[in-house]
Parts: structure tokens; sequence; C-alpha cells
């Protein structure tokens, strides 16, 4: 069944629809599977999942998603962290069949958290500013980790333009930060 349609939907974005069955619906196995891995206990994926959906779909109509899947697994890696939490409270005996030293990164404090945030908003408001071309090719190269070659073929350009344009991409995502104000180095 189609998504209802938002009547303020600019003409030149693709329809709910369409955005969801390309830019969601393909992540959904790999999605299944690292919850499966990563949160062992958890018993029902499918909710995690079906949630996932339901907070991207709410984000999307207040704006636009620049990486559907970074989104995707953020928001169901909050809700089965959530989960755990609500687990620990709800059987504290429990929580020794529990292994968070993947999930919880307890050595990180507060204001580095919220540190890691802001250098993350910071990062994605800088890759949103880049032009079309730039953009495709650093999300590829850097977020979804394809080499040279796999961004030219999906792309459909030559190899040289994707290192012309990643060097073009980067070096004006370090602009955006210095106009910014960034002071510090972003963390790896």
């Amino acid at each position: 069944m189609p998504f209802p349609e938002s009547p303020d939907t600019p003409p030149h974005e693709p329809s709910l629809s369409t955005w969801f069955a390309d830019e969601v619906l393909p992540h959904e196995p790999a999605l299944r599977a690292w919850l499966r891995i990563r949160f062992p206990t958890l018993s029902d994926t499918d909710d995690l999942v079906q949630e996932s959906y339901s907070r991207l779909l709410r984000a999307r109509e207040t704006g636009s998603i620049a990486c559907a899947k970074a989104f995707l697994f953020v928001t169901a890696r909050n809700l089965a962290l959530n989960q755990l939490r609500h687990l620990r409270h709800e059987r504290p005996e429990g929580m020794t069949e529990i292994d968070a030293s993947g999930v919880l990164d307890e050595s990180a404090a507060i204001p580095e958290s919220v540190a890691r945030a802001e250098d993350l908003q910071l990062l994605i408001h800088a890759i949103q500013s880049l032009p079309t071309r730039c953009r495709q090719i650093v999300t590829l190269r850097k977020i979804y980790g394809l080499s040279q070659k796999e961004v030219a073929a999906r792309l459909a350009i030559s190899e040289h333009t994707v290192e012309a344009q990643g060097a073009i991409g980067l070096r004006k995502c370090i602009e955006y930060f210095r106009r910014h104000g960034y002071g510090r180095s972003l963390r790896s």
C-alpha cells in the first residue's frame, strides 16, 4: 500500500512511496541481520524494525533525511538500547546474560557524547551543502565505504571524476567547518 503523499512535497522530490522503496527497504535485510547479531538477547527484531520505520517516516515529514540507512540503523540501535535498559530495570538479575560491552560505551562521558553528536550534525550539514555530484561521491565513498571503482560504476562516471570530485567535496567540507568556527579536528 503506497504512503499518502504530503501536499507540500516539492515536485522535484520523489514521492514518499518511491523514496521509501528506493532508499529504505533495500537496507531491511542488513538491518535485521545486524540487530540479531548485535542484540541477540532481544527476541523481537520485527518490532524494532517497524518502530525504526515509523520514526524515519516521521522525521522525513519534517525535512529531508541525508542518509536513510544511517538514520535507520542509529534509530534501531537506540530502540534496542532502550529495550535493554528496560530489561535491566525489569529483571536486574537477568542482566548477567546480556553482554552490553559492545553496546554501551561507559568510558564516554556525557560531554564527550554530546560533542560527538555535534560533530556528526556539522558533518551532515557540510555534506548537505555540497553540490549534488560531490555530495553523491563523498557519501558513497566516505559513508558507504565504496571504492572509487564501485562509485564510478554506480554513477556511470570515470574513476578520475570520482577522485577529482571527491577531493573537491572534501575540500569544501573542510571550508564549511572553518566557516562555521570549527577549530578542533574531527574524531575518526
